[in-house]
């Protein structure tokens, strides 16, 4: 279940080795932004309109963020509080944004975004953060690899502190649905440059994290694309579902596949599922691609060899396949001509 196994991939933080920061260790902590540092009397990115409809410049008001970690490229993860407009839920999110974001070629684009969670509870913080994962590491050497997008990694907290809320609004607790869904994204439109469509947004997470990554872009097609998910269940378990038969059927990822690959015109989705070899499901992911992966939900499932329940099987997947795959269907920067 997602709510218990989670916590096996919470566990595996402990296993991760050290990663080289930079000797500025010092600055953790201080103000920082992600604007582009500009040319003496050049306009300022956010106040810009894009000559590409494509394109969302940074709509504002810049969000107040904090240097987290300092990477050995000298890209750094930021963090702020969000105090959620649409859902009333206050949380942190951790942010990076790969060096080609600042890089004059690209002043520009649009970069895609990738929200980024974790399994367990996923409160007070978000694992993906910890650069001893090296998710921005991964994407980073994919890139320069031509196997990825240079996606812009956005790490919310999961959960209204230490209980399980399957990423949805659920009656009478905190909307940890439209915190996902909305207030998120609204928070990487007022600073980033986006995409308008949906073309450039996507979701991955592990375990717990993998569904909610799942429901939210079976749930919402006119605004995410893709997902990875990474050993996650595919019906929600939280028990303060319980009472609330009706929502909690309109929050199931399974009766929401099955709905938009039966109904014509449905946007297409891309579910990039992953399960190592030493863990449990595969045989619900084996089912859930069998019965639903037709029309226009794609799914597929990549199975880690001697992977298991844990953040470090499922960023290696990432790395082998299913980054790769996420990259195919959406769009990247386009560089000035």
């Amino acid at each position: 279940m997602s709510f218990l196994t989670g916590l096996v991939a919470l566990a595996g933080l402990c296993a991760y080795p050290a990663v080289k920061y930079l000797d500025v260790l010092n600055d953790v902590g201080e103000p920082m932004s992600f604007s582009r540092a500009l040319p003496d009397g050049a306009a300022d990115p956010a106040h810009a309109s894009a000559a590409d409809p494509a394109v969302r410049m940074p709509t504002g008001p810049q969000a107040a963020f904090r240097t987290a970690a300092t990477l050995d490229d000298g890209t750094k993860i930021g963090v702020t509080t969000l105090h959620g407009r649409k859902s009333g839920f206050t949380g942190k999110v951790w942010i990076w944004a790969p060096k080609e974001y600042y890089e004059e070629r690209y002043r520009n684009s649009a970069f895609p975004v990738l929200i980024a969670l974790p399994g367990s509870y996923g409160y007070p913080s978000n694992y993906w953060a910890a650069t001893g994962h090296k998710l921005q590491r991964t994407v980073t050497d994919l890139v320069a690899l031509g196997r990825s997008r240079p996606f812009v990694v956005v790490m919310p907290v999961l959960n209204a502190g230490k209980r399980y809320y399957d990423g949805s609004d659920i009656p009478g607790q905190p909307r940890m649905g439209t915190w996902m869904s909305d207030d998120v994204p609204d928070l990487v439109k007022a600073n980033f440059r986006t995409f308008t469509s949906r073309d450039g947004w996507a979701f991955m997470g592990s375990s717990s994290g993998g569904f909610v990554a799942l429901k939210q872009v079976l749930k919402h097609p006119d605004r995410f694309k893709a997902v990875i998910a990474s050993g996650p269940d595919t019906r929600p378990d939280s028990p303060l579902w319980r009472g609330h038969r009706a929502e909690m059927r309109a929050n199931d990822p399974e009766r929401l596949a099955q709905r938009l690959a039966t109904t014509p015109g449905s946007p297409d989705v891309y579910v990039q599922f992953q399960i190592g070899t030493r863990e449990g499901g595969r045989a619900n992911l084996e089912r859930f691609v069998q019965r639903y992966a037709k029309g226009p939900v794609h799914a597929r499932l990549h199975v880690i060899e001697d992977g298991g329940h844990n953040a470090r099987s499922y960023l290696r997947g990432m790395r082998d396949v299913s980054l790769e795959a996420l990259s195919k269907v959406l769009r990247g920067p386009t560089p000035a001509p």
